[in-house]
């Protein structure tokens, strides 16, 4: 079932007014969220409850700079060249006080490289001192950190160099040593030496006689059995 349409008017039931309230709110706000930040408006939301509470919302320094572009905006609603004006006249100040920050920047930069220090006072010095020595501080211990971890792994890989060296030599060592016991084992000719070498032609030669001599001898053996 889809959600059905609620008549919108004011509902009378204290309960179900203040939670409609928080869900409506949540929603609001989100919804102002997402617009400034899918389309890049600038968006401000003030909601205040039965209660007096104050909810805002503003994606831009404060809710106050929005409300003070919004009067210079609509000072004259009729006039589009004054609208334009007060647009005018925000982006400048706008590009005066991002020109201010650069500034300040490259300044604190010269003076963290040592550039421009006669206008700073002792206090000033001191204070840039300080900055300097943590700024120090954090950077040997980060180098610290570095060296352990790249001499804790030239050193694992040195004990893995190591394994590997004794293991090979350990392989060489064993193949000597069959080597060696190889060499020491009789030759096959020296072995073989007083065993007659075997001739196919004479075993074919006996093999073939020998059933002709017994069956000649069985005949003279019958032969002598009739004479007698």
């Amino acid at each position: 079932m889809g959600r059905g349409k609620i008549e919108i008017k004011r509902i009378e039931n204290t309960t179900s007014r203040q939670v409609t309230f928080c869900k409506r709110r949540n929603g609001l706000l989100k919804k102002a969220y997402e617009l400034s930040v899918l389309c890049d408006a600038e968006v401000a939301l003030i909601v205040f409850s039965t209660r007096g509470r104050l909810y805002e919302y503003s994606n831009s320094n404060s809710v106050k700079t929005t409300i003070e572009r919004y009067k210079k905006a609509c000072t004259d609603t009729t006039n589009t060249g004054t609208v334009s004006e007060a647009n005018s006249q925000y982006y400048q100040q706008e590009a005066t006080k991002l020109r201010q920050q650069i500034t300040n920047l490259q300044n604190t930069n010269r003076t963290l490289m040592g550039e421009s220090l006669s206008t700073m006072s002792l206090r000033e010095l001191k204070q840039l001192e300080g900055r300097l020595e943590r700024g120090i501080n954090k950077i040997r211990t980060k180098k610290n950190e570095l060296l352990s971890a790249e001499i804790e792994y030239m050193q694992k890989r040195e004990a893995e160099m190591h394994n590997d060296n004794m293991y090979l030599r350990n392989k060489i060592a064993e193949n000597e040593r069959a080597q060696q016991q190889m060499n020491m084992l009789p030759s096959t000719a020296t072995e073989y030496e007083g065993i007659p070498q075997f001739d196919s032609r004479n075993f074919l030669q006996v093999s073939l006689m020998e059933p002709n001599n017994h069956h000649y001898s069985r005949q003279q053996q019958q032969t002598a059995l009739q004479l007698g």
